[in-house]
């Protein structure tokens, strides 16, 4: 951006925008002060008014396939699709840190193709950081994504993306056994350099006990109260999904309601010729 006359030298409009903008360091420096409010966008306008409200951290997920898209779940949601969803959060130039889902399968690859596809995400697409799903497993490949300058943030409990191994989506961590191993994955991800932890349908005595070992924010969903923040898909927490929606959502809006009663008043006005005046 250019500077504008009168400002000092070396100072510019676009040096102040960034000096309150959110980042990983940011977020981190909240944990035990404050919590971290985040949310999904897909789209400029959802990504403005979420920014405005003062949302942190704004998750361009692949959750955007059984919102928004028409599928019955995260799988089919490809990297294209990611790209394009979160160039369009990105143009709202939002202060809240923007993290796009690695896709379906992909961080599975080798480490060069991945590294591609967050370079893709984050050069092209505008994300500032990327999420991905897996525990110790992935602990090295994300190691070397650090290394390399992405920001990830780690994901485990319920991952999505692996529904079709699960065969259904349920609580993570009630059992022992599992408890212990999503602690050590948890610590596993933390070494590997992940800015934040995503816990999902975590049984909250143990979102609990991961969030005051781990020394990064944990982010919950689903995880009951003790995590460092939370986030809600944001048609759920707008009321524009229809149909149920998980037994944790809050609904802070009836925005689907007033978005039908709007469409319905102006099919009434042109049939009855009232509109346009």
């Amino acid at each position: 951006m250019r500077q504008k006359k009168g400002d000092a030298p070396g100072f510019s409009v676009y040096a102040m925008d960034r000096a309150m903008k959110t980042t990983t360091l940011t977020l981190r420096k909240l944990k035990g002060q404050r919590p971290i409010v985040a949310t999904t966008a897909y789209d400029v306008i959802t990504a403005r008014y979420a920014a405005e409200a003062g949302v942190d951290l704004i998750l361009v997920g692949d959750s955007v396939g059984d919102t928004l898209l028409g599928f019955d779940s995260t799988i089919p949601v490809t990297l294209d699709m990611m790209a394009h969803h979160t160039a369009a959060v990105a143009r709202a130039r939002p202060e809240a840190l923007v993290a796009a889902d690695v896709p379906f399968a992909e961080a599975h690859f080798e480490c060069e193709r991945v590294l591609a596809a967050c370079q893709r995400l984050l050069q092209q697409a505008g994300a500032e950081a990327v999420k991905i799903e897996g525990g110790a497993r992935i602990a090295p490949l994300i190691a070397r994504l650090t290394g390399a300058g992405v920001p990830v943030w780690g994901h485990i409990g319920l991952e999505p993306q692996q529904v079709r191994v699960l065969g259904r989506y349920r609580k993570f961590g009630v059992e022992p056994a599992e408890a212990e191993r999503l602690l050590a994955d948890a610590l596993a991800l933390e070494r590997a350099g992940c800015f934040a932890l995503l816990l999902e349908m975590t049984e909250p005595n143990l979102a609990r006990t991961i969030t005051e070992t781990v020394k990064i924010p944990t982010i919950g969903i689903g995880a009951g109260p003790h995590c460092d923040g939370q986030i809600l898909v944001c048609t759920d927490l707008l009321g524009l999904t229809p149909g149920p929606v998980p037994s944790f959502v809050q609904t802070f809006a009836a925005v689907g309601a007033e978005v039908k009663k709007g469409f319905a008043a102006y099919v009434r006005a042109v049939r009855a010729r009232k509109f346009p005046q």
